[in-house]
């Protein structure tokens, strides 16, 4: 017995020791060095807020409802960047795409080198009548007051739409001449899915058999206070996001009065449907958190590093620990959200037709027919009838060993060497799904700083940001821009 108990203690010493060996060994530095020549530049800054203020006036509101749609306000948008942008509208083409879609493109001097697509949308989200009066300062008026501006757009995007013009004009006002040609790309319609806006886009690029050698979307940020453990500011940068689906579940019956009820009404059918998928969530997977974690591990606490440097052993435990918090979870799974349920007009009336969405974000690796076919078998009852409706696929996973993202990592860090980067999946969707047939070179970033309390005004009340922000946001786009230009 006294040897097995010694074989035992020294098998958990050496198992001890093996756990600690990985989780100082199993990460290591992977930041790239700052971009040189990463210099001051001069900006007009009372002007920069100025026209970024008026833009924020424009209502470019994307609704759901089409019949909503108000074109004189993307009209205005047009005029207002041709207005204010002069040497960007003299030497860039500007081809309108499916009548409100803006291309810009800047022609390089070598045609042999594959251009970059800059991109941004121009719409917001609509701001419910409701909330109006509990804004600081009205929604549509690009109020500057401390320090801050603020308006619908003012981070959703009209922040990247503006700061790119801002930075192109300021090239073009030093005389820069591209060696590869540049295109901005504007949609106006990112908010309601992108389906007019930035697909139209892309198949105009496609049938001028144009392709890139990288493709630049909104979608990350520089996130501060938001990873746990680490001290020092994270710009993730989006290379790849989840996809999107509708499932409608519907129960047919032969109605009647209340009085006279079935064992099981088509409403109680479809309430189990819906409880056995929702008890039944998709497997989590680790591999796009742990995309993110070992980029910049070595600065994590040692308690992460033990855990994530030993999933060989530890995984059952971590992904137990990181479902418990809802965030976490939409990184590591596809998540399941029933959204909306209809049955009876009438409280005495059987219900005839009863109906359910349920929303689904699909995680790479998955497919719409895949949750489509893994619900059905879930339900597993004939008289549930399960239709996908609006969605899309996951995106490929672009790689973070390309011109593309180095250029975007490294300027990251020039502009401050403290900031550390890492890639990872955007939860939500963006314009950039489109365009991978375009390149398998796709990003998504903007430079804003964002913590736990900034990101609760995005599509919320009182949207905003600070006028730095803004500011080096320009700065930014000046220096990726002119490096994209050069072979």
């Amino acid at each position: 017995m006294k040897k097995i108990i010694f074989r035992l203690l020294i098998a958990l010493v050496i198992l001890v020791m093996v756990l600690v060996y990985r989780a100082n060994t199993a990460f290591h530095d992977q930041q790239l060095e700052p971009a040189t020549g990463i210099t001051e530049i001069a900006i007009n800054e009372q002007l920069a807020v100025q026209r970024f203020s008026e833009a924020l006036t424009i209502p470019t509101v994307s609704y759901d409802d089409r019949s909503n749609f108000d074109a004189a306000a993307f009209t205005e948008f047009r005029r207002f960047l041709q207005t204010n942008y002069p040497l960007v509208n003299q030497n860039a083409a500007l081809t309108v795409v499916n009548e409100y879609n803006l291309v810009y493109q800047l022609p390089g001097s070598n045609p042999s080198l594959q251009p970059v697509l800059f991109m941004g949308h121009m719409d917001v989200v609509p701001v419910e009548e409701i909330t109006r009066g509990n804004w600081t300062y009205p929604p549509f008026s690009g109020t500057v007051a401390d320090g801050i501006i603020w308006g619908r757009g003012s981070v959703d995007d009209k922040f990247t739409v503006i700061a790119l013009m801002e930075a192109m004009e300021l090239l073009l006002t030093e005389g820069v001449q591209p060696e590869r040609t540049i295109y901005f790309a504007f949609g106006y319609d990112e908010e309601v899915g992108g389906s007019a806006g930035a697909a139209s886009v892309a198949k105009y690029f496609q049938e001028q058999g144009v392709a890139f050698d990288y493709v630049m979307d909104e979608g990350g940020a520089v996130t501060e206070g938001m990873m746990e453990g680490v001290d020092q500011p994270v710009a993730v940068i989006g290379v790849s996001e989840k996809g999107y689906v509708n499932l409608l579940l519907t129960v047919n019956a032969p109605g009647g009065h209340s009085s006279q009820p079935p064992a099981q009404t088509a409403v109680g059918i479809l309430s189990r449907a819906i409880v056995r998928v929702e008890d039944n969530p998709f497997p989590a997977k680790l591999d796009f958190l742990y995309m993110t974690i070992e980029t910049i591990g070595v600065e994590m606490p040692f308690t992460t590093r033990l855990a994530m440097g030993n999933l060989w052993l530890l995984s059952p435990l971590v992904k137990n620990s990181l479902l418990k918090n809802k965030d976490n979870a939409a990184a590591l799974r596809t998540t399941t959200a029933a959204t909306m349920v209809s049955g009876s007009p009438k409280s005495n009336i059987l219900p005839t037709r009863a109906t359910a969405v349920i929303n689904f974000r699909i995680l790479p690796g998955e497919t719409i027919e895949s949750v489509e076919q893994r619900v059905i078998e879930l339900i597993d009852d004939e008289r549930v009838v399960v239709t996908s409706e609006y969605g899309f696929n996951p995106s490929p996973v672009s790689p973070v060993d390309s011109r593309g993202y180095e250029l975007i990592a490294k300027t990251i860090r020039g502009m401050d060497p403290e900031i550390l980067v890492a890639p990872y999946m955007v939860r939500g969707g963006t314009d950039a799904k489109y365009f991978y047939p375009l390149s398998p070179n796709v990003y998504r970033f903007m430079m804003l700083r964002i913590d736990p309390d900034t990101v609760g005004y995005l599509h919320g009340i009182d949207e905003h940001v600070a006028v730095v922000d803004y500011l080096q946001a320009i700065r930014f786009y000046y220096h990726l821009v002119r490096q994209s230009m050069s072979g």
